[in-house]
């Protein structure tokens, strides 16, 4: 199997909170899209051997619901300052990082770091759906990499898939 990466943008966060941006919490379709996004991972034996998210809270909860979904401890999150507001520079710093053995990285972030990122890797050769935007909250990319986490070029990255928990099948909250 290639080597696989796994972009996950943070599911939609609730504004309707007093928290500072770190800390806002996810809405409730927040955390019912990232376990749509578990669930179709774990139905298409995407499972991630190495798991990066931003601290703050709307992603960690994001990796969290994820990683329950695909029966992954959330103690196997590595938590990485370096995501949160992150350029791609340092979301490349972040990849350079991961344990050579991992295989499939998943790293949960924002925007517009993470579209720049997935811009970036596939070197911009493909398409922007209609609506214009590329990982709205939820949006899962999932990349073909090269064999080596570090210095990764401009291009060096296959965009196999993007994946929208609206273009999903519905889950009931009690699964």
């Amino acid at each position: 199997m290639s080597r696989m990466l796994l972009l996950l943008r943070h599911g939609k966060s609730d504004w309707d909170t007093d928290d500072d941006d770190f800390n806002r919490p996810l809405k409730k379709r927040g955390f019912k899209a990232a376990r749509q996004i578990g669930k179709w991972l774990k139905d298409n034996k995407l499972i991630p051997d190495f798991i990066v998210s931003s601290p703050a809270n709307r992603a960690i909860t994001t990796a969290e619901a994820v990683s329950k979904a695909l029966r992954i401890k959330k103690s196997r999150i590595l938590k990485e300052k370096h995501i949160y507001l992150a350029t791609p520079d340092e979301l490349l710093y972040v990849l350079a990082e991961c344990p050579e053995q991992a295989e499939c990285v998943m790293m949960v972030g924002h925007n517009p770091g993470m579209e720049d990122l997935l811009y970036y890797l596939a070197g911009g050769q493909f398409e922007v759906p209609d609506d214009g935007k590329l990982l709205p909250t939820a949006a899962l990319a999932v990349l073909e990499m090269p064999n080596k986490w570090q210095k990764l070029e401009r291009g060096s990255a296959t965009l196999k898939q993007l994946v929208r928990p609206r273009d999903l099948p519905d889950i009931n909250e009690g699964d």
